[in-house]
Order: C-alpha cells, then structure tokens, then sequence
C-alpha cells in the first residue's frame, strides 16, 4: 500500500500530532497550556515547537518581559492546512484496512469468527505426568 496524499512524516510523531491537535481547536494557545495539556517537560515541548516554527507550521510569539514573559503558539494557515491533510490521509489508511465483507458487516450478535486452524493436539488433563 501506497502512503496517501497528504501524509505527512513532520507532524506524524506522537507528540508532534498532539500538538497540533490540540492547537488546531484554538486561535493561540499558551505555553504553560499546552505543556500540561500533554503532560510535557517544559524542554520536551520547547522542542517540538521549535521543529514545527521552522517548517512553518507554528507561529510563536513571546510578549512582556521578565517574570511576566509569556509564551503564545498557534497554527499558521500551512499548519492548518498540513494537519488537515494528515488527518485525512490518516482515515484514508484506516478505511482502506477495514474489512468488508459482501454482504456488509456482520450483525452484533454474530458469533466470533474463527481465526486460523482448529487446535488438534490430544488435551490431557492438567495432572497427568508423562511416562508413568
């Protein structure tokens, strides 16, 4: 299987996606946020921001000064667009990996099917020793 259009190898790491996920539902988000949203270390998602900003997929923006310094992220429109596009690529994978029977899915009281060969070894009882 091919890998879809719009699949994209940058945002696809876990904790990559996360972030955009999570800045995808907002305007800007705030670096304190963000970092407990994903249960980051302050490093870790220091990282992950800088590796997006520099594809363009983050617009970072640090306003006041001193202990008052604050931290904003958001997506820029490339981002926007990027995630989008992972996400349906990411769909695209799964619908092409579901199953479909010819009749449609089995109903919910349907009995498991079976999978590989039925189990032919003698079965003996939990006690019995060999050789006596």
């Amino acid at each position: 299987m091919s890998t879809p259009s719009g699949f994209d190898e940058l945002i696809h790491p876990a904790t990559r996606l996360s972030v955009v996920a999570l800045l995808a539902a907002a305007e800007w988000a705030d670096f304190p946020f963000v970092r407990d949203s994903l249960s980051l270390s302050d490093s870790a998602l220091s990282k992950q921001l800088h590796t997006l900003e520099e594809a363009g997929y983050l617009e970072i923006r640090k306003e006041g000064g001193g202990r008052k310094r604050r931290t904003r992220v958001r997506l820029t429109a490339r981002g926007r667009s990027a995630f989008e596009g992972h996400v349906a690529a990411l769909r695209a994978i799964v619908e092409s990996a579901t199953p479909t029977a010819p009749g449609g899915p089995p109903p919910d009281d349907a009995p498991p099917a079976a999978t590989g060969t039925p189990d032919t070894r003698p079965q003996y009882p939990r006690h019995a020793k060999a050789g006596r």
